[in-house]
């Protein structure tokens, strides 16, 4: 396996995949990532068996082939070196060696077939969003995720496909955060799936303000293809709570607010708030309201 690429192709690339690989594991390949050349192109991809990303990037390939090599090594080797084109010759034995202008690196790697597979999505229900519109929607929701993890199901984000909407809902059992996304997709595809808090995390990375993100569905599994990004994860298990009940049929009272002076307001009062309650009091009285902490 021989190629070369520059540096800013590959490094943007690393930025996008490294971050799934876990620090911690007992399984050593869990620690690589996969390096694929095929035609004009080389894939990395890394997983930690519950949220794998792939991606891809241009690149001259002189001979084609696959191995792994230590995903973050490769990232800070990567980092330090000049800007200019990198050359990668992988031997038989998966021993890698990485050249960029005077500078010369040599790391062993373990074999492609150790690497386990991303899930495939052949049968799997699809439904195309804006990737801003998801973006956005994850930014207003994914804050109130739950970090308990006695309470599994809500350790990530409802995605809530019905009545042509994707309806995106999350909560820690204090506070609650839902938004509506528009969309058109047949009956079939309605269903209530929960993606993990670190799935959430790494698709907030990796969305956009332009183009389209392909959600595909399938059994305990969903898929987000940004085009030349893919990211996959497992589903949690298990049914979401039913945040409709805990939401005021009527407002009895309604205030109309100038964001940005609100919330410079609560920015001064929290630095007083205390610790343990990490709360503040809003006393609304005639055309004016008092915050204390």
């Amino acid at each position: 396996m021989k190629f070369s690429v520059t540096k800013e192709k590959l490094l943007e690339c690393l930025q996008q995949v490294q971050n799934v690989v876990s620090t911690r594991t007992t399984l050593p390949i869990l620690s690589n990532v996969l390096l694929q050349a095929n035609g004009n192109e080389v894939r990395l991809t890394t997983t930690d068996l519950d949220v794998g990303v792939r991606g891809s990037f241009e690149a001259q390939v002189e001979k084609e082939g696959a191995t792994t090599l230590p995903a973050r090594r490769l990232f800070t080797i990567i980092r330090e070196l000049p800007s200019s084109e990198i050359s990668f010759d992988i031997d038989g034995k998966n021993a890698a060696s990485i050249r960029s202008g005077q500078s010369f690196f040599k790391i062993l790697g373990l074999p492609e077939e150790e690497f386990p597979p991303l899930p495939k999505f052949d049968e799997a229900k699809v439904v195309t969003i804006r990737q801003k519109d998801l973006r956005d929607g994850l930014k207003k929701t994914s804050y109130a995720i739950s970090t308990d993890e006695t309470r599994y199901v809500l350790n990530g984000v409802l995605f809530s496909f019905k009545d042509n909407k994707l309806t995106l809902v999350a909560t820690d059992g204090r506070r609650l955060a839902m938004l509506d996304i528009d969309l058109e997709f047949p009956r079939s595809h309605e269903a209530d799936i929960i993606v993990p808090t670190k799935a959430v995390a790494e698709l907030q990375r990796l969305l956009t303000d332009e183009g389209d993100v392909r959600v595909s569905v399938s059994s305990g599994q969903i898929a987000f293809d940004l085009n030349n990004t893919l990211l996959v994860s497992k589903l949690i298990e298990g049914n979401y709570p039913n945040y409709k009940q805990v939401i005021p049929g009527e407002m009895k009272e309604r205030v109309t607010l100038e964001r940005e002076t609100f919330l410079n307001s609560l920015k001064r009062v929290s630095l007083l708030a205390s610790d343990k309650s990490n709360s503040i009091k809003l006393n609304f009285t005639k055309n004016n309201i008092d915050i204390t902490a």
